[in-house]
């Protein structure tokens, strides 16, 4: 995919130390990001740059609760939980940075197949990505890893609302499309079919 606008060679003069000097309108691939030495948090969607907000306390401690516990599940199995900032890439054919156009940071992912580990992060779907609502999160960038999450395979969406103190998890259908949970809140425990005795109680979770 080399869309119209992007720019694809790479040098010592590529380097960009300063989110400032990133053009939103061309079209990037892991290649070009790599070469990104500011410490802005981006994701790329299709090649578009996507800035990240700075987590608020709320989300970053339902962040460590949901980890911990997840963690403390997987002591001795194949899967690993992994926290932001942590790169999910998603590529269609070819493996190699310079063709990937796709990469996210969800705020945890749990990764059950060993070969999708390497030294840069995750290169492919995660089993599990899980979404933290924060006030700074844009409803058209969830719109958009909601696709990608769907399009790529990842088999279990997570997304939880510290505010409302809801959870939502989405899984595949028959015709491999997302469909909804219902909608959890306090007093209730989420299971999950790729985690055989996993419980997670919200209201530990949401615990004030």
């Amino acid at each position: 995919m080399a869309a119209e606008g992007s720019y694809n060679t790479l040098n010592e003069d590529d380097r960009v130390l300063s989110f400032e000097d990133i053009d939103v309108s061309l079209t990037y691939s892991y290649a070009h990001y790599l070469t990104w030495l500011f410490d802005d948090r981006v994701e790329l969607i299709k090649g578009k740059v996507f800035p990240m907000s700075g987590p608020a306390r709320l989300h970053q401690r339902i962040s460590v609760r949901i980890s911990y516990f997840l963690y403390q599940f997987l002591i001795g199995r194949p899967c690993e939980v992994y926290t932001a900032p942590f790169d999910v890439r998603f590529f269609k054919e070819s493996k190699a940075d310079k063709d990937i156009y796709t990469v996210l940071q969800p705020d945890i992912c749990v990764i059950c197949d060993q070969a999708k580990l390497d030294d840069k992060g995750c290169i492919g779907a995660p089993d599990i990505a899980i979404e933290i609502l924060s006030p700074g999160n844009n409803k058209k960038e969830l719109l958009h890893k909601y696709l990608v999450y769907e399009e790529f395979g990842v088999k279990e969406y997570w997304v939880i609302s510290p505010d409302e103190k809801t959870f939502l998890m989405y899984t595949f259908d028959e015709n491999g499309k997302y469909i909804p949970s219902k909608l959890f809140t306090l007093s209730e425990k989420i299971t999950s079919a790729l985690l055989p005795g996993f419980e997670l109680n919200l209201d530990e979770v949401f615990e004030d």
